[in-house]
């Protein structure tokens, strides 16, 4: 019994050490296992904030160029929809809508695009 306490009074040291490992080990597969989890929940929130940002960027579009103008304070709305929608990888069918968007005219008055007085769609139009 003697050697046994022995043999623990010099050892003790490592045990701890191999105990400290041990739970250390438990704690960092625990974590591990949830940032995995959290990480693809956040993925998956990018990918539907992404998908309603180019949602509101194609229907932004689809209202002004049947207007046939796209005034300012909605060409300010969709750069800073398109800015997030890019900084989420956003980078397809979108990206041309939105430079077509800039591309509009500011109002219907502007001459190269939008509708004459009775609503029919007019293209290289001068009022002169």
């Amino acid at each position: 019994m003697d050697e046994i306490i022995a043999f623990v009074s010099a050892h003790w040291v490592e045990w701890l050490f191999a105990g400290a490992v041990s739970v250390l080990a438990v704690l960092y597969r625990n974590i591990a296992a949830r940032l995995k989890i959290e990480q693809a929940k956040n993925e998956a929130i990018a990918q539907g904030v992404q998908s309603l940002l180019r949602e509101n960027i194609v229907n932004n579009y689809n209202k002004y160029s049947e207007k046939g103008f796209c005034p300012i304070y909605a060409k300010e709305s969709v750069k800073k929809l398109y800015a997030a929608y890019h900084d989420l990888g956003g980078n397809d069918v979108a990206t041309e809508l939105y430079r077509k968007l800039l591309a509009m005219p500011e109002d219907s008055n502007d001459g190269r695009f939008g509708r004459d007085p009775a609503g029919i769609p007019r293209d290289n139009y001068s009022d002169d």
